[in-house]
């Protein structure tokens, strides 16, 4: 595939990718622990609103990549590694914690643990292949 291709499919890949963490930290700071399905308390509510905020700068610093994503290589791999941090703080909880394995969470783990090592991947062989 052509490099000013696979570079706009990656750019539109990270656009869309970036909808889950931008509307999903917006939803948290918003609706706090209700849309979470927590029931409120007080300190769980501004923990998750705390959450919630990173997770909005980390899609919103995944989307500040895309005008030069080809160059992007140190920052990417810096939020990918978040990422796949905090995915498997997540798939612990699963495992040893009997953390409920919901639809969200699944969905979850699929972003934090597959898709965004796919993309992180993907950046690092077009950074390879600039023109």
């Amino acid at each position: 595939m052509k490099y000013s291709i696979q570079r706009r499919a990656l750019q539109i890949v990270i656009a869309v990718g970036g909808c889950v963490p931008v509307g999903a930290g917006i939803l948290g700071i918003a609706y706090g622990p209700q849309w979470a399905g927590i029931a409120s308390h007080a300190e769980a509510a501004s923990h998750l609103r705390y959450l919630s905020g990173l997770l909005l700068a980390i899609g919103l610093l995944f989307w500040l990549a895309i005008p030069d994503i080809e160059r992007r290589t140190t920052w990417v791999a810096l939020l990918t590694s978040i990422v796949v941090t905090g995915g498997l703080a997540r798939l612990a909880g699963v495992i040893f914690a009997s953390d409920a394995a919901t639809t969200g969470t699944v969905f979850s783990l699929m972003m934090e643990l597959i898709v965004t090592p796919l993309v992180w991947t993907w950046q690092r062989r077009l950074a390879g292949h600039q023109s």
